[in-house]
């Protein structure tokens, strides 16, 4: 019965989609309708944070995310804010006006879950590189001083 058992979790774990496998060409579409792909950043770091309108330490990071666009855009770094767990999209759009988000915001569906991975945790960041492979997962609050010493460390 084990082995089985074993057997299942290994084929489940096999046959899904991996947080790994965000292709080059995978689209993600933000509240603008801008359509935004990892080959698009490629030579830039690229932060996808999953966030909550109800989540403490999500609304504690979005100042240090928006600092970290604010200087990093159309130089080294890109963010994108997934929106999960919403009554409706003028709640987010809300939200993002009212917390002054300036990076782009798409709204988290099962189909960017899939393409991106999982966020058991609010708030959660996927940091991928230059070259664009996925080099941390932050569960968690995470902070500019973070992402800077992540992204300059030698």
């Amino acid at each position: 019965m084990q082995k089985i058992i074993f057997l299942i979790i290994a084929l489940f774990l096999i046959a899904s989609p991996s947080h790994a496998e965000l292709t080059k060409q995978e689209v993600l579409k933000d509240m603008a309708g801008k359509e935004h792909r990892l080959s698009n950043y490629q030579g830039k770091w690229v932060l996808i944070n999953y966030w909550a309108t109800w989540c403490p330490p999500c609304l504690e990071e979005v100042p240090d995310l928006v600092a970290l666009y604010d200087e990093h855009k159309g130089k080294d770094l890109m963010v994108i804010g997934v929106a999960v767990d919403y009554k409706n999209e003028k709640e987010v759009a809300r939200f993002v006006d009212d917390m002054l988000m300036s990076y782009p915001i798409v709204l988290g569906t099962s189909k960017v879950m899939r393409a991106i991975g999982s966020a058991e945790v609010l708030p959660s960041t996927y940091i991928y590189n230059p070259q664009g492979k996925l080099v941390k997962i932050k569960r968690g609050l995470v902070t500019k001083q973070y992402i800077e010493a992540l992204i300059y460390a030698k």
